[in-house]
Order: structure tokens, then C-alpha cells, then sequence
């Protein structure tokens, strides 16, 4: 006998009100009119693909914890009540993007600055915003690949637990943040390392993994965001 197909949809929060300049992902702000229309688009792209599919959506929707996320995470809930009136989220720090420990909403200069004048500290490397290996000499700072194992290790765990319980094939939302999710898909060796960079994710814009039988993952749906020259690092 088959088993049922276990496939999470990994979700960008929509549009935010993001400060200028300022690569910390853990920004306290809420989504703009513009992140709320796409995290309801968001819900009309989801529901027709669960009825065209005959998908079962598990009832807890897997939201980081930073507001941008839950906000988007809960228009989700709403619009998806048809589907699964028992619909639910639970906020995990599991989920956030890539912490800059005490670096947390200081401007890049500012943060420059701050490294400059610690004596424990080097100088900055030019691309430490995108490395994906380099960390903050900063108390609570994590790299990029850091944060998106974290992220794996959380997924993993869910679906594992989803799989063990699903009754027919079945899709589980996570609301979370672009690089923290690249990262991750890197971990469960759905993106090449070399494609990391080169990629982002559109804002509430669903892209699907299949965890398998075997516990490999796989991208089954949903486009990855060409990432352009000018595009900023934060999430």
C-alpha cells in the first residue's frame, strides 16, 4: 500500500514595513496594504490547488513568530477556513529569519561601526551580509546556513510527524522568511549551494517540497524568485 504523499509549502510573508538599510530580518513591523493583498492572493492560489489536487490541509498553520509572518499566517487561517474549518496557527522562533544577536535593527553602518570598535573584532568582510558561512562576532548572531539548519531541523520534525498521522495525501503550511527557507531547502537537499544566492523567494507565493517516503524532499511546485543585482539581503 502507498503511503500518503506529506508535501509542506514553504511561504514567504508578504510585503513589510521594512527599514532602510537595515539587514536585520528580526524588524518588529507589521505587513503593508500591499502584503496583505498578496497574503490573500496567497489563499485564493492555495485553495484552488487543494481542490484541483484533493489535497487535505493539516490544521496547523507553522508561523514564525516575527509579526510580518504571524499576520500573514493569519489571513491564511481566514481564507483557508473553507478547506479546514478547524484551522490554526502556532508561532515558532524556530522559524525566523537569520539573527544578528545584539546587532538586531542597527543599520549597516551602524553595525559596521559597532564591530569597528570592539577589540575582540576584525573588519567586516565586504559580503557579510550574503556569506552564507559568515557569522557576526557578536553575542546571539548566527550565519546564514545556521539559521536555515535551524529551519530545516523544524520542518523535518513537523512533517515527520505529519506523515506519521496523515490518512491521505496531505499539505502543511510554513510562514517564515526567504533566506531562512533558501537556506533550509539547502539543508534538505532540495537547492544546490550554488543556487542559493542567485535566488530569493516572491512574497507570499507558495513553493511546495514533498517529503518522501525515504525522508528525502523533493521541489514538486512553485517558482523560486530570480534574484536581481540590486536586490537587498534582507529577507
Amino acid at each position: 500500500m502507498t503511503s500518503p504523499r506529506t508535501i509542506a509549502a514553504l511561504i514567504r510573508h508578504g510585503d513589510y514595513q521594512q527599514l532602510p538599510d537595515t539587514p536585520s530580518a528580526h524588524q518588529p513591523f507589521p505587513l503593508t496594504e500591499l502584503g496583505r493583498r498578496q497574503a490573500r492572493a496567497a489563499c485564493r492560489m492555495l485553495y484552488e490547488l487543494l481542490q484541483a489536487e484533493g489535497w487535505q490541509l493539516a490544521e496547523v498553520v507553522d508561523s514564525s513568530a516575527l509579526l510580518r509572518a504571524w499576520q500573514t499566517a493569519g489571513y491564511l487561517r481566514d481564507g483557508l477556513a473553507t478547506a479546514s474549518p478547524g484551522l490554526r496557527v502556532e508561532s515558532f522562533m524556530a522559524l525566523a529569519e537569520r539573527g544578528l544577536g545584539t546587532a538586531a535593527n542597527l543599520s549597516a553602518e551602524q553595525i559596521r561601526r559597532v564591530v569597528a570598535a570592539d577589540p575582540r573584532c576584525g573588519e567586516l568582510p565586504e559580503d557579510w551580509k550574503s556569506n552564507p558561512h559568515f557569522c557576526l562576532p557578536l553575542p546571539g548572531a548566527e550565519s546564514l546556513m545556521t539559521a536555515g539548519e535551524r529551519v530545516a531541523r523544524h520542518l523535518e520534525t513537523r512533517m515527520q510527524a505529519l506523515a506519521e498521522e496523515a490518512s491521505m495525501d496531505s499539505v502543511k503550511l510554513f510562514v517564515g522568511h526567504g533566506a531562512a527557507f533558501r537556506h533550509a531547502a539547502h539543508h534538505l537537499g532540495v537547492l544546490a549551494a550554488e543556487d542559493i544566492p542567485r535566488l530569493s523567494m516572491h512574497h507570499a507565493s507558495p513553493v511546495l517540497v514533498e517529503r518522501l517516503a525515504d525522508g528525502g524532499w523533493r521541489h514538486i511546485a512553485g517558482h523560486w524568485k530570480v534574484r536581481q543585482r540590486d536586490d537587498a539581503h534582507a529577507d
